[in-house]
């Protein structure tokens, strides 16, 4: 009996040790340049933890599971902890997004030969005044109808649809009301309603993109409320659910929300 004891405990304690496995590491740029307070999220137990300011990080994880490193202007990097890399530091590289630069128009600047210059200035003048004839041609109205468009008769031949009931058309129509009919009457939710929505929204929909700019949890939660705000989202969706519909009205909603909100990684 004394034996059997014995043996139990070690294998729980080696399962509790490979559970709590930890993976370390550092985050740095193409330059390798310690990237401070990037988001280190574990998607297969969703913990997460940020980079400190020399880039070093540790996190709870173990084989097979995958690491996702996240910071705003820079693109996504997914590690999968394998064999090999479990027992050794991960050395990360997020590689800057590249930011366009706008074209700039560069103005015409005089030479001083009054012949050239004249030609220069005399060919802006005609097209400014070509433009504004033009938009002044296409803002006013018509001054003669346009020709209907369409076959004369004579050359159509015979309608054979004259008379007849069209039963596709018919049909469809049909078909367009009872589906009205068997949509759910669109009423304003109390408070409950919306706090019952809401959380569904956290399970059920996919909200990776809000991670992916590095929002932790509780800016989730303050964006999805003022989503609801801005589209009424419970109000329209609460009793249909539909789930591709309701991530478009997030991300539009993200859009205006990112102009007047700042997101702190």
């Amino acid at each position: 009996m004394i034996k059997n004891t014995l043996y139990i405990v070690p294998c729980f304690a080696f399962a509790h040790f490979y559970s709590q496995q930890k993976i370390s590491g550092r985050v740095a740029d193409e330059n390798n340049n310690a990237l401070a307070s990037v988001l280190i999220y574990n998607i297969s137990n969703n913990t997460k933890t940020q980079s400190d300011s020399s880039g070093q990080f540790i996190i709870e994880a173990k084989e097979n599971e995958e690491i996702r490193f996240l910071k705003q202007d820079y693109y996504r990097v997914d590690k999968k902890i394998n064999k090999e890399n479990i027992n050794l530091p991960l050395d990360i590289k997020l590689l800057k997004i590249e930011t366009l630069i706008p074209e700039v128009e560069i103005p015409y600047k005089p030479t001083g030969n009054l012949e050239k210059d004249s030609k220069h200035y005399d060919q802006a003048r005609k097209t400014l005044v070509l433009k504004s004839e033009m938009d002044a041609y296409m803002r006013s109205p018509l001054k003669e109808p346009l020709p209907e468009n369409k076959i004369p008769k004579t050359f159509s031949g015979h309608d054979f649809n004259v008379g007849q009931v069209d039963m596709v058309k018919l049909f469809l129509t049909g078909i367009g009301l009872v589906k009205k009919a068997s949509q759910p009457k669109v009423t304003k939710p109390d408070y409950y309603e919306t706090q019952n929505f809401i959380n569904r929204l956290k399970l059920e929909i996919n909200l990776d993109f809000l991670v992916e700019k590095g929002m932790n949890e509780e800016q989730i939660d303050e964006f999805l409320v003022y989503a609801n705000d801005k589209r009424y989202l419970a109000k329209k969706y609460r009793k249909t659910f539909n789930k591709s519909v309701i991530e478009s009205e997030l991300r539009i909603a993200f859009i205006e929300y990112d102009k007047t909100h700042v997101i702190k990684n």
